[in-house]
């Protein structure tokens, strides 16, 4: 197949997304496929683009990524750009992609996660990994993603969505967390045990974006469950030796330890995958996703939020799942195309 690998562009987590594709385009390769890998947001900027030989020569734009323990500055990844245009899909993009039998989105935050990307691949006819526009736009939302949860009766921790500073001064309840509206892999996310410290909470999280989610912190164990095809993994279990899961515990290597299959009785096995697919479901998602959880000391779970676009890095927790399973890497790279392109066999849906 001709598959292009999509990465990059300009979320905060441009650099976990570029993590993924070159792990991705690679292993793709070594299933012998013809990859481009591909910068969302830059392109490929050359005078002449022979968009058989990208494919024929396995393209990429990168040929490795280290996810730092800090967000990179995104100015110098804009300043670069040849053509200086403020438009999200860089040069040649759309074509390179049109000529491929699928597009791998392996991009994680922002416009690549949010349904944008997705809504603009429908419209042209592009075919594409992961969930359409609509289940992409309702799970990247944290306050919808609540509003759904709680419509269909799936637990999650009680919260409010807030716009300002001001408005977010009406909480009172502690500890508490404090999240950016959309954001992805933790960034911007705080634990506040009081008011001082949900104040600075809040500045940090409305740097990052103009809506905010605050909830109750639910004291427990973490998990995180896998789904592929509508059927869901071995749930996995993290443990931030830090002691709460932010971006560095999530991409720095030793920084938390995963557990999978999870120390859990079957009970509570079956309950994590149950809400799950659950939560698949309820936020209209397709062929693949993560959903996190937490459980509490009586067993009760939390829906924390749904990931449409797992991570793909060597810390990255679908394919330590996936792997229990006896599915390998490059399998699975291989069988979230294959499940994706079934989308495009049934009768358009929202």
């Amino acid at each position: 197949m001709r598959i292009v690998v999509l990465a990059g562009g300009l979320s905060t987590e441009r650099d976990v997304s570029i993590s993924t594709g070159v792990l991705v385009a690679e292993a793709l390769r070594k299933k012998g496929h013809f990859v481009v890998l591909l910068d969302v947001y830059t392109g490929y900027e050359e005078n002449f683009c022979d968009i058989d030989a990208l494919f024929e020569h396995n393209y990429s734009f990168a040929d490795k990524a280290e996810v730092k323990e800090s967000i990179s500055d995104l100015s110098e990844v804009r300043e670069n750009r040849l053509d200086k245009s403020d438009s999200f899909i860089g040069t040649n993009v759309i074509e390179i992609c049109s000529a491929a039998d699928i597009t791998f989105l392996a991009l994680h935050g922002g416009e690549g996660e949010n349904g944008q990307i997705q809504a603009t691949f429908d419209l042209l006819g592009i075919k594409y990994t992961g969930s359409g526009y609509f289940g992409s736009a309702i799970a990247m939302n944290k306050a919808l993603t609540k509003s759904v949860l709680i419509q269909n009766k799936i637990s999650t921790p009680i919260g409010e969505k807030y716009n300002s500073t001001e408005e977010a001064e009406k909480w009172n309840y502690f500890p508490c967390v404090v999240k950016p509206g959309s954001g992805g892999s933790s960034v911007g996310i705080s634990k506040a045990e009081n008011k001082e410290e949900y104040r600075a909470a809040l500045k940090d999280a409305f740097a990052y974006e103009k809506e905010i989610v605050v909830e109750r912190f639910v004291s427990g164990r973490e998990f995180s469950v896998g789904i592929l095809d509508g059927k869901a993994l071995p749930p996995i279990e993290i443990e931030p030796r830090s002691g709460f899961y932010d971006y560095a515990a999530k991409y720095q290597d030793g920084a938390t330890v995963h557990t999978c299959p999870a120390d859990i009785s079957e009970e509570i096995d079956s309950k994590l995958r149950t809400a799950a697919v659950d939560t698949y479901k309820a936020l209209y998602l397709d062929s693949y996703a993560r959903i996190d959880f937490l459980l509490d000391e009586k067993n009760n779970t939390y829906c924390l939020e749904a990931n449409t676009l797992p991570g793909m890095t060597p810390t990255s927790l679908l394919p330590h799942e996936a792997s229990v399973e006896e599915i390998e890497y490059a399998d699975l790279c291989e069988k979230i195309i294959e499940i994706s392109l079934k989308k495009y066999e049934k009768p358009k849906t929202i």
